[in-house]
């Protein structure tokens, strides 16, 4: 297809190369002259192994040009894709001042310039931008400016994951393929568009879209910090911590798996909390700060306070709480979130009712007794023995637990608000009114 790349910086030239090599017919456009001029000797104005190459072989076969004229890279264009700099302001919000300024010179130039023979224009910001953006931005200025063309223009945004040094493999062999839109020609444009990639073309809410770049660079960034901050402390205690993560990553069932990557509330149990408190007491015995760590645990208490402030917020007088334990299937309440949630709901004055399905007071022993008869002495008082009865008259209901029992009882007694703790209760009780995630 015809393709139109606004921006020939590092993203836009490997992109369009990339496009032109694998049989589309790519007009790049940039404000700088030099750039183009550049597209049209055959070379890259970016640095990056095999780029050169590429783009030399494109020119060669008419596949890749470029011009400083938007309208002329626009002309029957199928799609086009907005290549632009996002950078961070002072006070480190997103500027976005280039893709506005693009997206109206584009819906501009696309009312008066020749539309393709399918008389739909898809409009695909390729720049990475923060949620919201396609909705609150892109497409008002576009409805704005194409309200009185006969061009149908649609959106949507398809985050890219290139790394430098290594992009064109990226490219066309990247962890996944994703485009966010709310119109479905948008998302047959890019699917033909991407036909020469393995793998399937993802489909998605544009917020979603969004969102995933973000998530996979603020994860890629707290992983390089992760194993910095463990190095540090590690050589300071004569540990090789290469060897240390070395075995560590030859764990896929829980380090480098999905595992624990599920949105839900805070960690608790008789290990994570205690052995990240070691770690942060063996820094300070050696005079290190380990800020990620310690933010660890500080964000840990604040996935328990921002279910509090929801429940206050939502003007309840009686809640039930069910799930009690740390995790599903164990009657641990050690370090359990759960049991601080209903310690802080009891304080706060809230007629509080608990069903857990494994837990029973009467046989709780050793440790695990003196931590809740530490933390929460009322419990007899305020355990049930089914959920209908935590249920009964309640305003709110927060649950850990998917058992049947407890799944069975939410639906026949829902209450004005239901809050899923782990994503798990299933479709039945996602389609209550009152239904919230507590994440999502």
């Amino acid at each position: 297809m015809k393709v139109a790349v606004l921006g020939l910086g590092y993203v836009g030239t490997v992109t369009a190369g990339a496009l032109a090599a694998n049989g589309h017919e790519v007009c790049g456009v940039d404000i700088d002259a030099g750039k183009v001029a550049m597209i049209a000797a055959g070379r890259s104005p970016v640095v990056e192994p095999g780029l050169d190459e590429l783009v030399s072989e494109a020119v060669a076969k008419g596949s890749l040009r470029a011009t400083t004229d938007l309208s002329e890279a626009l002309a029957g264009a199928e799609l086009s894709l907005v290549c632009v700099g996002t950078p961070s302001l002072p006070q480190g919000a997103t500027d976005l001042g280039s893709i506005a300024r693009a997206v109206t010179a584009m819906a501009t130039s696309l009312r008066t310039v020749e539309g393709p023979a399918s008389g739909h224009h898809a409009l695909v910001i390729r720049s990475t931008v923060p949620p919201g953006t396609l909705q609150e931005l892109v497409d008002p200025l576009v409805a704005e400016q194409m309200s009185s063309s006969s061009l149908a223009v649609g959106t949507g945004v398809c985050p890219e994951f290139l790394r430098e040094g290594s992009a064109i493999a990226d490219f066309t062999d990247a962890p996944f393929t994703v485009v966010g839109t709310e119109d479905p020609r948008v998302g047959d444009t890019m699917n033909r568009l991407f036909r020469f990639v393995d793998g399937p073309v993802r489909v998605v809410p544009p917020p979603v879209a969004e969102g995933l770049k973000y998530a996979c660079n603020a994860f890629h960034a707290t992983k390089v910090s992760f194993v910095n901050e463990l190095g540090r402390l590690f050589r300071q205690l004569g540990v090789d911590s290469r060897e240390v993560l070395e075995l560590f990553c030859e764990d896929t069932k829980l380090n480098i798996s999905s595992q624990y990557l599920h949105p839900g509330f805070a960690f608790g149990g008789s290990c994570l909390p205690k052995d990240l408190r070691a770690l942060l007491y063996l820094g300070r015995m050696n005079s290190l700060d380990l800020p990620l760590l310690a933010g660890t645990l500080a964000t840990n208490a604040l996935s328990v306070s921002e279910v509090v402030n929801r429940v206050l917020l939502s003007n309840a007088n009686e809640v039930a709480l069910l799930g009690l334990s740390f995790k599903m299937n164990s009657d641990d309440l050690r370090e359990s979130p759960y049991v601080d949630l209903a310690e802080t709901l009891i304080g706060k004055g809230f007629d509080l009712r608990i069903y857990d399905p494994i837990v029973d007071p009467a046989t709780l022993i050793g440790t695990n007794r003196q931590y809740v008869d530490a933390k929460l002495p009322h419990l007899r008082r305020v355990l049930t023995s089914n959920p209908a009865d935590a249920l009964r008259n309640a305003d709110v209901a927060l649950v850990s637990s998917s058992h049947p029992s407890v799944i069975a009882a939410l639906i026949a007694d829902a209450p004005n608000l239901i809050i899923d703790m782990n994503g798990h209760l299933g479709a039945p009780v996602e389609a209550l009114p009152g239904y919230e995630g507590v994440a999502w």
